[in-house]
């Protein structure tokens, strides 16, 4: 069978692995809906890959709770219920908190001035409506927040957590004008690292993360209308 050139060994992770990400990001991304049927031999024929790394990547992806064996059936799309969001969202805010307070005791001027540079493309694709930029900015954005705590695991466990909230909520967040406050918040949170001052910067996160929680819940229930 021919390579696909989308699934090359010097690329992250294994095959398997590199093929989990692919199917989470569109189970996340809505292009599979619950309840949908993942097809070992379709999918292989379409990525035109064996059907061993398919398994593996079936295998992971109900390991993350993103899809379900059913016997003699085959594997579905779960994906993320609106309660499951919803709790990220609040274990986000507590692991966020204390992120902030840790990166604020732990940053030096480098990683400020990373934190800073993201800030100032953020100002600039605000002014252009850059929606689709700006939600790989503020991913990146609070990813440099987490690399000041300077922990490796903690980095990794709120990385993962602020990329399935962000990409599971990114339909929710329509409104241009969420765009200014969104900048707002996240000049007020720059200017409270500089200033260390970690009890305001959490107050803000806080404020910061509640204000999309209520978007994304809102997005939900005019779903099932």
């Amino acid at each position: 069978m021919a390579s696909n050139p989308i699934f090359e060994s010097g690329r992250h992770g294994s095959l398997g692995t590199q093929i989990f990400e692919l199917l989470r990001d569109r189970i996340l991304n809505g292009d599979y809906e619950r309840g949908d049927k993942l097809n070992e031999l379709s999918l292989a024929k379409e990525l035109n890959i064996s059907r061993t790394p398919i398994r593996e990547a079936l295998k992971q992806l109900e390991l993350e709770g993103l899809a379900e064996s059913i016997p003699n059936k085959g594997v579905y799309v779960k994906g993320f219920s609106p309660r499951d969001i919803d709790d990220m969202f609040e274990i986000r805010i507590q692991l966020e908190s204390l992120a902030i307070k840790l990166a604020i005791e732990r940053m030096d001027d480098i990683h400020f001035a990373k934190i800073q540079e993201v800030f100032e493309l953020m100002e600039f694709y605000t002014m252009k409506r850059d929606q689709g930029k700006l939600g790989e900015l503020n991913i990146l954005y609070h990813e440099m927040i987490y690399q000041s705590t300077q922990s490796p695991y903690f980095q990794e466990l709120l990385s993962d957590i602020h990329y399935y909230v962000s990409v599971t909520s990114k339909r929710a967040l329509r409104p241009i004008e969420r765009l200014d406050t969104s900048l707002e918040e996240h000049r007020e949170i720059l200017n409270l690292i500089k200033e260390r001052d970690a009890e305001g910067a959490i107050d803000v996160i806080k404020t910061h993360i509640k204000k999309t929680q209520m978007l994304v819940r809102k997005y939900y229930a005019s779903q099932k209308k």
